[in-house]
C-alpha cells in the first residue's frame, strides 16, 4: 500500500527507503531481472526469508515496489515512478548550485584585477 504523503514528506520515506544497500540491492535485481517471487529474491542473500520480506514491505510502502498475483504466486514488481521525486529534488539543487556559480562569475569579471 503507498500512502499519498506530501512532497516534502513522500522524498524523505524514499530516501530512508533506499538508504539501506540490501533495499537498494534488491531495486537493482528487480529492475534487472523483472517480476521476481520473494523466495527467489530471499535466494540472493545470507538473511532469512522474513527479512527479506521486511525489505521488500518498506520498498512497497513507498511505492519502489508492489505486489502482483499469477496463479498462486506473487510477484514482487519494481516501479521506478517514485524515484523522480529524488530525480526532482537533485535537478532543484543542481539549479541552485547552477545560480550561484552564475553569480560568481557575474562578480568575479566585475571585480578589477589587482595585477
Amino acid at each position: 500500500m503507498v500512502e499519498r504523503l506530501p512532497d516534502d514528506q513522500k522524498l524523505t520515506a524514499l530516501l530512508k527507503a533506499v538508504s539501506d544497500p540490501r533495499r537498494r540491492e534488491l531495486l537493482t535485481l528487480l529492475v534487472q531481472h523483472g517480476p521476481t517471487r520473494v523466495t527467489d529474491l530471499a535466494r540472493h542473500f545470507e538473511v532469512s526469508l522474513n527479512a527479506v520480506s521486511k525489505h521488500i514491505k518498506v520498498l512497497e510502502a513507498v511505492g519502489l515496489v508492489r505486489r502482483r498475483t499469477e496463479w498462486r504466486e506473487h510477484l514482487i514488481v519494481p516501479d521506478m515512478g517514485p524515484v523522480r521525486e529524488i530525480d526532482r529534488w537533485f535537478k532543484e539543487l543542481r539549479s541552485i548550485w547552477a545560480q550561484r556559480l552564475d553569480a560568481l562569475d557575474e562578480l568575479l569579471e566585475t571585480e578589477p584585477d589587482d595585477e
